[in-house]
């Protein structure tokens, strides 16, 4: 395996022989050097390559050499003069692997706005930003996994094939293998019972209902994959496609997905700060100033929890600032959520009991009747981050509120066995991965944050 530049910076500057293979990011010369910066991705900081012209021969394959050309070097590791790295390779020989002509190489040594990057996707993990999205993505992920599994969580990988639409919004997109071009010259409606799965089937819009099944079963589990909208939203954002995180707890309520939630999002900043130091120190200078003190602020915060009831009297106080006006029973808007988390609760808040006419089907019904164990997780700089809510598990209210929102129960009969057989208190929230890795970096719109970006009128590459 090829030594990675993270690996070679970490190394003493004692003279040894090491090599390096990665892409060009700058070229500098001088009369007699010449200073190529190489970096493969592995860290943020790339490796400065000397070439003396004097004592080696590589002037032929260094004067075609430019920004994004890959290359492999070798030479001596020494200590570098120059501020900011420790080490430099005193090069002997080098080999360029590809080239990169200027004249054509969409990325030059200058700055390129988002929206250009954006179609040319297929290149955009080579600039700085996007491959610190990439690196703090991955470790994000990877945290993931670690603080379910260390708190004894199962991971489950629910279908993404479903008939089943888990909010009941209706926007999902349709999988069929019929022959829509000729049903539409005959005018015929399509028969359902003649396609692939032999009725309507979607792309998921979330695993709750399916991680539900299983953590009645197991106990504690959890998804993390691929979930779908066909919400006609083109804004910073919204995705058409974008992985959900998804725990669930049986023997659970409001209280517990509380503090699971609240744990997990501390444990996340604190992983970022920790792993993702250089990167992070990127974001802060160059895409949102502060950053770094915000996600620090949250990890060592006490998290604040109010009533949706109480909350909204707030907001009321100050309706004047608003753009929409706040009242009960309202679905809280972006800048509503960042009032309570910056102004009222002065850092991260839980708000609870939501309006059963604003939340899904599943969620508990309260005493009053006119409330669900909802729960919100709202943090400063954002609003909402995640959303969650203990679980109906009696049948018959559960029954009911299916019947007054007018669901066909006869697709969800496998879910109310749930409450039929050994029902049991249960709770968990839902986390997109990409509005976290966007909190996280500072990055304004969603689109930045996923190596490809589906939305409306979008699914190139």
């Amino acid at each position: 395996m090829r030594p990675l530049v993270k690996e070679i910076l970490a190394l003493s500057p004692e003279s040894q022989e090491v090599t390096v293979q990665g892409w060009v990011k700058t070229k500098r010369e001088t009369k007699n050097l010449v200073f190529l910066d190489v970096n493969d991705g592995s860290c943020f900081a790339g490796i400065q390559c000397t070439f003396n012209r004097l004592e080696t021969e590589a002037d032929p394959a260094l004067s075609g050499i430019s920004t994004g050309a890959s290359v492999k070097i070798w030479g001596r590791l020494v200590p570098s003069p120059a501020s900011g790295q420790a080490v430099e390779i005193a090069a002997a020989g080098m080999e360029v692997l590809g080239g990169a002509p200027p004249e054509s190489y969409p990325l030059q040594k200058k700055k390129h706005s988002f929206e250009f990057l954006r179609e040319i996707a297929h290149l955009r993990a080579r600039t700085n930003t996007f491959a610190a999205i990439a690196r703090v993505r991955s470790r994000m992920a990877m945290a993931v996994h670690e603080f379910f599994q260390s708190r004894g969580f199962f991971y489950i990988n629910t279908p993404i094939i479903t008939a089943s639409d888990a909010e009941g919004a209706g926007a999902m997109f349709q999988v069929s293998t019929l022959d829509t071009e000729a049903l539409l010259k005959s005018g015929k409606a399509p028969d359902y019972t003649k396609d692939f799965f032999g009725k309507r089937a979607y792309l998921t819009v979330s695993g709750q209902l399916e991680a539900e099944t299983y953590a009645c079963a197991v106990g504690r589990v959890y998804t993390f994959g691929p979930t779908f909208r066909a919400e006609n939203s083109n804004t910073v954002r919204h995705l058409a496609e974008f992985w959900m995180i998804e725990p669930e707890m049986a023997f659970a309520r409001l209280e517990d997905n509380m503090d699971l939630a609240e744990d997990f999002l501390k444990f996340i900043f604190k992983t970022a700060l920790h792993d993702c130091e250089s990167d992070l120190k990127f974001f802060d200078e160059r895409i949102e100033h502060g950053i770094r003190d915000v996600l620090i602020s949250v990890a060592e915060s006490r998290f604040s929890r109010i009533s949706y009831t109480d909350a909204v009297r707030e907001l009321e106080k100050n309706a004047g600032a608003f753009e929409f006006k706040p009242y009960w029973g309202c679905d809280l808007q972006s800048e509503h959520e960042r009032f309570l988390t910056e102004k009222v609760a002065e850092g991260p808040v839980i708000v609870t009991d939501y309006p059963k006419d604003i939340k899904a089907f599943y969620m508990k019904l309260n005493d009053d009747g006119k409330t669900v164990g909802a729960m919100d997780v709202l943090v400063p700089r954002l609003g909402e981050i995640i959303g969650g809510s203990e679980r109906e598990n009696d049948l018959s209210r559960l029954e009911e509120r299916m019947r007054s929102l007018n669901m066909e129960s006869d697709h969800y009969e496998w879910y109310l066995d749930l409450r039929r057989y050994g029902t049991v208190p249960h709770a968990g929230f839902g986390l997109g991965f990409e509005r976290l890795i966007q909190y996280i970096t500072g990055m304004a719109n969603i689109r930045d944050v996923i190596p490809y970006p589906r939305a409306v009128g979008q699914a190139e590459f």
